[in-house]
């Protein structure tokens, strides 16, 4: 990983030093990509592209750099934040605004090495969160109280009177809806089987011919998670054979 940096300090020869130290750094690497001599050059820089990590003196003309630290929170994707600073006492302070470390000047090689990999952890912990889609969750108020059901539970879905079922492996929940809001909603993970059902496409597990003393041959499908069957109509048997096809495929 290498880590783009922006430098803020008033000091022209301690930016100098700083970037002559991330140059003895190994891994995780760190490039300079911009320097400030106060925070308001700082937010500038912010604003026109994006840094993996901000190092960042105190004491600065202006705005300082815990003011700047308390503008940093307020962006969408902030810098991890790291204060060099020749003076300890705002160390607590630097913590309570989320600095991930402080280091004092001068600055030793070995304590700027140790930041670099912790805001490397930092940047790494938040590119794989990102990589990551949030899980879908169906709100479901039953019996005064709220549910909030994943949908990747969710196994099935059938249509009783004006409520529907939501059928998990493990619960089944009643809540206010129609089959065709919901299958609007997901075209890619719910099929309708039957007039009155919709079932998750990955979990299907098996189509299987069944025979009703009423009703004669019918098709069933099974789920994985459960052992019930669900009926399927003849107007929706052709969808359901070629998902089944696809998925043996």
């Amino acid at each position: 990983m290498r880590l783009k940096v922006l430098l803020v300090d008033d000091e022209q020869l301690a930016r100098a030093r700083l970037r002559t130290l991330l140059a003895d750094c190994n891994e995780p690497q760190a490039s300079v990509e911009a320097e400030a001599g106060n925070a308001t050059q700082a937010l500038q820089w912010l604003q026109r592209q994006s840094f993996d990590l901000a190092l960042v003196d105190i004491h600065m003309p202006g705005a300082d750099g815990l003011a700047l630290a308390q503008a940093l929170r307020a962006l969408p994707s902030p810098p991890a934040l790291v204060f060099v600073t020749a003076h300890a006492e705002h160390a607590v302070q630097a913590f309570e605004l989320e600095a991930l470390d402080y280091l004092t000047k001068p600055v030793r090689l070995q304590r700027l090495q140790m930041a670099l990999e912790k805001a490397a952890r930092f940047v790494q912990a938040r590119r794989d969160k990102e990589a990551v889609p949030p899980e879908e969750l169906m709100i479901i108020q039953e019996r005064g109280r709220t549910e909030r059901v994943p949908l990747s539970e969710v196994l099935y879905l059938k249509a009783e009177l004006k409520y529907l079922t939501v059928r998990t492996q493990t619960t089944s929940y009643l809540m206010e809806g129609s089959l065709s809001e919901m299958e609007t909603k997901y075209p890619n993970r719910f099929l309708r089987i039957h007039r009155n059902a919709l079932v998750t496409k990955g979990r299907v597990r098996s189509l299987e011919k069944q025979h009703d003393t009423a009703d004669g041959e019918s098709w069933g499908v099974r789920l994985y998670g459960i052992e019930e069957s669900l009926l399927v109509s003849r107007r929706q048997l052709p969808a359901v054979r070629e998902l089944v096809a696809n998925l043996c495929s």
